[in-house]
């Protein structure tokens, strides 16, 4: 670990190893979303696939949170965590780039895609848990806020220049050209990541028992009632957003009638909410309190989905830019407090565990909310489901309000 003095000069991107975990993180973030509209629109374009098909996809994508991440998590306590990152990289790397490579011989299935999106997710369980617990080894704990906001502006920069980026090389090189994009951000990452010198920590030998050291990890998380408060609502309001992000891309292409490259524009402009949280979300804590902040965000997050319900031809996509600004600052600025006071609450040989419990909920329920955009869109319609998933959203904020959170300034530590 870099010594205080350093990161105190510069801030965290004065520390060598973080500055590339940093680098590794910021292109594949970019990728990762480039693969969110390009596969929906793979799906729904080239395959002619439904709309409950298309759900389907984002259901498969998050499936291995729900069903590996408690199991993950007790793993990464017992690993070191920069093989799990690179090795998680290259199996994305891999995994993505077999779709162009169908596609050019014209072999690609609605089945391969299927198989892509569950394997690469199951990687994407390992790579998060391991991302999380990584982080409190590379800097001080009191360095914590600026290096997750640091790592969250890059969320940020992605959702901003990803879509635009992916619509752009959708339109030009098609959806299964975007996929090679994607591909190759991965292997960007695992280079930068195989360049991080701090000697990975060896865990103390210890008794394994996957039940207790599960156990172990939802001790921590059910005994801490502000950690509490906060996974749960990450469970129940990820459960509504994820209803919305899986209809989303096949509304805005079918029923406002957008092009791809457009698609890919207008969620770049309504996601620079994402951007300006991820640098200005730790003055906001410095300023106000970070539980204030938190729970003002929560309520900014959900009051601004459901205007994307709204959403018509012309000028009617403001209102989708408005909720995408809105909710974008919010969880932006949600996960900076969330994460930071997760890792700093959190004993080390623990961290990994309770990352996972906390994904495992949160991610977890994203399956659940997208089969259920997809049903509820199929019976009721597009616009309906996303009326109701900003609606579910926005009542979540209330977990959060009548929580411990709601007698403190700061999140206590």
């Amino acid at each position: 670990m870099a010594e205080p003095g350093v990161a105190a000069k510069g801030g965290v991107l004065r520390i060598p190893d973080f500055r590339r975990l940093w680098l590794a993180d910021a292109l594949s973030q970019v990728g990762s979303r480039i693969d969110f509209l390009a596969i929906p629109l793979l799906a729904a374009t080239t395959l002619s696939a439904s709309v409950l098909e298309v759900s389907l996809l984002r259901t498969l994508a998050t499936l291995p949170y729900l069903l590996l991440g408690l199991q993950v998590g007790a793993w990464c306590d017992r690993m070191r965590h920069r093989p799990v990152l690179i090795a998680a990289d290259l199996g994305r790397a891999a995994l993505f780039g077999s779709i162009p490579v169908a596609a050019l011989c014209g072999v690609l299935t609605l089945g391969q895609l299927f198989t892509v999106v569950l394997l690469a997710g199951a990687l994407s369980v390992f790579f998060d848990v391991a991302h999380q617990t990584y982080v409190p080894h590379l800097v001080e704990p009191d360095r914590l806020p600026e290096a997750n906001a640091r790592l969250q502006t890059n969320m940020s920069v992605a959702a901003v220049t990803g879509p635009g980026v992916g619509g752009v090389v959708v339109q030009v090189a098609g959806s299964a050209g975007a996929m090679a994009v994607d591909a190759l951000s991965y292997l960007w990452s695992a280079l930068w990541l195989r360049r991080i010198q701090t000697p990975d920590v060896h865990p103390e030998p210890a008794e394994r028992h996957l039940r207790r050291e599960i156990a172990e990890g939802l001790k921590a998380v059910a005994g801490n009632r502000i950690l509490l408060a906060i996974t749960v609502h990450g469970a129940v309001s990820s459960t509504f957003q994820s209803m919305q992000m899986a209809i989303t891309v096949v509304f805005l292409n079918r029923e406002i009638g957008l092009s791809p490259g457009m698609i890919g524009l207008l969620s770049s402009a309504m996601l620079t909410g994402a951007i300006l949280a991820g640098f200005t979300a730790r003055g906001l804590g410095d300023r106000f309190g970070g539980a204030r902040v938190l729970c003002a965000a929560a309520v900014l997050y959900g009051g601004s989905l459901p205007l994307v319900g709204l959403t018509g031809p012309g000028w009617g996509l403001l209102w989708y830019f408005a909720g995408g600004f809105g909710s974008g600052f919010g969880i932006i600025t949600m996960n900076v407090f969330c994460v930071s006071f997760r890792q700093a609450v959190t004993p080390r040989r623990l961290l990994g565990r309770v990352s996972s419990v906390s994904q495992t909920l949160i991610f977890g329920a994203a399956p659940v909310g997208s089969l259920l955009g997809g049903l509820v869109a199929e019976a009721a319609g597009m616009r309906t489901a996303l009326f109701v998933a900003g609606a579910g959203t926005l009542a979540a904020s209330a977990i959060l309000l009548v929580s411990p959170l709601r007698k403190h300034r700061d999140l206590p530590v």
